[in-house]
């Protein structure tokens, strides 16, 4: 009996400090408080519909995630979304074929996030200056060869990317859907992974142990920066332009996303799961706010206030399991 009882309570504490069911349950308190602000908010085209916005962010997470874990950061995200967009956007307006512009903007996207993770580990750069950095210099060129214009032009088929849907349900959660199931089984289930969580843990220790450290973060940054493109693909679809302004704050959403998820910026921690709970949060929290009437200026303060209270819980989950 005492031993069924001493089981029984080590059950318990894991579901008491578990942060997937602490994010559940902030997430239905929010759907709870968002349904009694608007009326609409709960009805199955809302739901539906918002997933159709989230989708982006959704993508880049999936990718910031393993970066976070690693210890690292990429601040260049919403930079690159529109460097993606601007490539695809213009070198259609420039005789390019469409699909032959997808795949250039798509190779721009991986060819960013190569460049970043090649100068965090072949120079040993921190993340936070070299995606600073890049922060800048991809939105710059982005909008040097915009020039602040914009490419609206695209062909109809084009509009199946971000605009199609499979009975109720929109083509891009498909392609999300896939996404986390792909990214989760790297992480959870392959020696990649593992990879992924000592460098987190360690990274030094990471590396008398074999772990190929810069390889491995090299792969990370060019799989964000893959995502990245294929985000920005979805994104210019979804709202039939393309322009140099495109993922403008994004990376705000994105890095939220993360660490409400659970993801710590010390290394060695974050889920896949948690990460897609905190992507829902913060989607049905600007949806609802959205549909409440509320200025997006307050969303923003909310959002990091959230983002602030996401790195309380985190180091409070730290100091428990510690």
């Amino acid at each position: 009996m005492s031993q069924y009882t001493e089981t029984s309570r080590g059950f318990l504490s894991r579901i008491k400090f578990s942060r997937e069911l602490v994010l559940l349950g902030v997430l239905i308190v929010i759907v709870i408080a968002m349904s009694l602000l608007s009326p609409v908010f709960l009805t199955l085209g809302n739901l539906l519909n918002t997933s159709r916005y989230f989708v982006e962010i959704g993508l880049i997470s999936l990718g910031m995630t393993l970066i976070i874990i690693t210890a690292g950061i990429d601040l260049s995200v919403g930079s690159n979304m529109a460097l993606v967009s601007v490539v695809v956007g213009f070198s259609f307006l420039g005789g390019v074929p469409l699909p032959l512009a997808i795949v250039l903007g798509v190779v721009a996207g991986l060819a960013a996030g190569v460049f970043n993770g090649l100068f965090v580990t072949m120079l040993d750069l921190h993340p936070l200056v070299v995606t600073l950095g890049t922060f800048a210099m991809f939105r710059g060129l982005a909008y040097g060869f915009s020039d602040a214009d914009a490419v609206s032009s695209f062909p109809a088929w084009f509009a199946y990317f971000g605009q199609a849907y499979f009975g109720p349900i929109p083509g891009q959660l498909i392609v999300f859907v896939i996404a986390v199931a792909v990214v989760w089984l790297i992480l959870s289930r392959t020696r990649f992974g593992r990879y992924v969580y000592a460098i987190g843990h360690n990274e030094e220790a990471a590396r008398f142990s074999g772990v190929p450290v810069e390889r491995v973060k090299l792969a990370i940054y060019a799989g964000t920066g893959l995502l990245v493109g294929l985000a920005s693909v979805i994104y210019i679809s979804r709202v039939s332009t393309a322009r140099g302004d495109a993922g403008l704050g994004l990376e705000l959403d994105v890095i939220a996303a993360v660490v409400l998820g659970g993801a710590s910026i010390y290394g060695g921690k974050g889920t896949i799961a948690g990460t897609v709970l905190g992507v829902l949060i913060i989607a049905t929290l600007r949806n609802g706010l959205l549909l409440a009437g509320v200025p997006s200026t307050w969303q923003l303060f909310l959002l990091g206030v959230l983002l602030l209270v996401a790195v309380f819980l985190n180091e409070f989950f730290r100091k428990e399991e510690g």
